[in-house]
């Protein structure tokens, strides 16, 4: 996989550059993994409800063709957009979405905190009171009986760290994952987040871990190539 760093870029830009790459791929093009960070934006997944976009003010809402809902990037967030061609890593889409979450607990366990997922809610959340504990979550994604719908997602006690937003085309992925390290956080005020009245979000800083942006890439560069593998 060619991994590339590369600090704060356009979003509309990136994007193109991923559609473009994504199109004049061939059997023969390697995979990529871009890791940025972006100017502050709403941006609004082909789900999108606009009444989720509560109060934008002057930052821009930008449409884009990710699945999902509602969220927003901006400076002090880590955003990974691996570029995969999923017959050559000959796992799905379910399994790319259970790696990249993965690659998101790894990266946070490095820092003492322990990453959970929600039924039925994409993303890495963390308990807000106690980050580090390793107790399951009862919200925690369970087994089913088969035919039964997935249970609504409980926030309680909660904090989203992670957002996950993917586009498959042809087979391959673009968009990706977006980890919170040093934020500004009041723009998530001003939307529902990921669709979720009141959904509280957090970042590495307010739950206590000092650290830089460029080093939670560096981490979750590595993690990302490693899990998302063949």
């Amino acid at each position: 996989m060619d991994v590339r760093i590369l600090g704060r870029t356009d979003y509309r830009a990136t994007v193109q550059a991923m559609q473009d790459y994504t199109q004049a791929r061939t059997e023969d093009t390697p995979d990529a993994l871009w890791i940025c960070e972006h100017a502050p934006h709403f941006t609004q997944g082909l789900a999108g409800q606009s009444d989720h976009i509560l109060n934008p003010g002057a930052i821009p809402v930008v449409p884009t063709n990710r699945g999902g809902q509602v969220t927003f990037h901006g400076p002090g967030q880590v955003v990974a957009y691996p570029l995969l061609d999923l017959r050559r890593t000959g796992y799905y889409v379910k399994e790319y979405v259970y790696r990249l979450e993965e690659a998101v607990i790894r990266t946070l366990a490095a820092y003492g905190v322990t990453g959970h997922r929600v039924a039925g809610a994409p993303g890495i959340y963390v308990r807000t009171d106690d980050p580090g504990s390793h107790a399951m979550l009862p919200q925690r994604p369970q087994r089913r009986e088969d035919g039964a719908p997935p249970p609504a997602p409980d926030f309680t006690g909660l904090g989203k760290i992670a957002a996950l937003g993917i586009k498959v085309s042809r087979h391959c992925t673009y968009h990706g994952v977006a980890l919170n390290v040093a934020m500004d956080l009041e723009p998530f005020t001003r939307i529902n987040p990921c669709g979720y009245a009141g959904l509280a979000t957090v970042d590495l800083s307010t739950i206590g871990v000092q650290t830089t942006w460029d080093e939670v890439a560096q981490r979750l560069g590595q993690q990302l190539a490693a899990r998302l593998a063949p």
